[in-house]
């Protein structure tokens, strides 16, 4: 890496130099013959060392610094940026009096003071940032305080409602308000699951990357991919939830799992399959419909047919129908976990 080696380089250079110096510091102003050995050591000593831990002292700790401030949540970096400078004005203040008692106090308390405050001020803004601007009746990176819970205008998505795909399509409509946050660790797992060696599995990681490069194209609401990062736990399921707690905000999911862990915790969740059921068209016991019934049922003389919209239709004695188009008479209509079903038997039974 070219700024590795430049690194290297500045501090080799530099290392030799403070070698050599302090070769010329033990031997004095005039080196002797067999002194100048002393001063080459020291300068080939300070190059090498220079070379092999510059990075280590510079670059490496410049790197895990950038890398840790991107898993830092915004609104919590703007918050701790508030708190340091409302520390550091605090302790501006309290400079001039501390500079004033006698002796050596008078130097170090102001320093000490600038630490503390500045580590407090950071502390507490992070701590109580949603009280603090709660009360200042503004927003918050991105989440509006209301109440004791407030609500945030960001929508986690989850990776089964990515792979489902009718997200896609629901963004376009704009009943989704708000910015659709996808975390980079469900970004994680789509691509885990697309390099999946079951042939089933990959196809379905490779879709949910495509729906979402087509989110990020065609959708009405803005997309984020998000560095937001959860410690603590492994599993992405509960990443979600505890971010969401962290963030205020709702879950997309088609997750029948999730939406059960997340509502215990108290999680709002933004069902897709909760969704397509509220806005099938309703049916009621004794209309009459047109089926073809294309499979046995599960009870004798059953067929199955299904609607436009996927809803199954169960076709009492509707066997001898199969791969043909029936009237029916619905019967009675029963909302399952899995969604709609339709019980009917043929008109001419009625």
């Amino acid at each position: 890496m070219l700024v590795e080696f430049i690194f290297r380089a500045i501090g080799a250079v530099g290392l030799a130099v403070g070698g050599w110096y302090l070769g010329m510091a033990f031997t004095g102003p005039t080196v002797e013959a067999d002194e100048v050995r002393y001063v080459v050591a020291l300068t080939v000593a300070g190059f090498g060392l220079g070379l092999l831990v510059t990075p280590y002292l510079t670059l490496n700790p410049m790197i895990w610094l950038r890398d840790r401030i991107r898993k830092i949540p915004s609104h919590d970096l703007v918050a701790a940026t508030f708190g340091l400078l409302i520390g550091l004005i605090i302790s501006a203040l309290m400079a001039i009096p501390l500079s004033m008692l006698p002796s050596y106090f008078g130097k170090l308390l102001p320093f000490v003071a600038l630490i503390c405050f500045g580590y407090l001020g950071i502390v507490t803004m992070v701590a109580r940032k949603r009280d603090i601007f709660g009360v200042l009746g503004g927003r918050f990176g991105g989440v509006a305080e209301s109440g004791d819970r407030g609500h945030s205008s960001q929508v986690l998505v989850d990776t089964s409602a990515i792979i489902d795909g009718r997200i896609a399509d629901i963004s376009q409509t704009g009943f989704i308000t708000g910015t659709l946050v996808v975390p980079k660790f469900v970004l994680n797992e789509l691509q885990h699951i697309a390099d999946s060696a079951d042939a089933l599995r990959r196809n379905r990681g490779r879709r949910g990357l495509d729906i979402l490069n087509r989110l990020q194209k065609d959708s009405v609401v803005p997309i984020h991919i998000s560095e937001y990062e959860v410690n603590g736990v492994n599993d992405v399921d509960s990443k979600l939830v505890k971010l969401a707690k962290h963030l205020h905000c709702p879950i997309v999911t088609n997750d029948f799992n999730l939406n059960r862990v997340a509502a215990i915790q108290g999680v709002r969740v933004l069902n897709i399959n909760e969704l397509a059921n509220a806005v099938k068209s309703v049916v009621l016991p004794g209309e009459e419909m047109i089926v073809r019934v294309i499979q046995e049922g599960k009870e004798h003389g059953q067929g199955v047919g299904y609607l436009e919209d996927g809803t199954m239709v169960v076709v009492e004695g509707g066997r001898r129908f199969i791969n043909c188009d029936v009237e029916v008479v619905v019967t009675r209509v029963l909302q399952t976990v899995a969604g709609r079903m339709i019980f009917a038997h043929p008109r001419d039974q009625s």
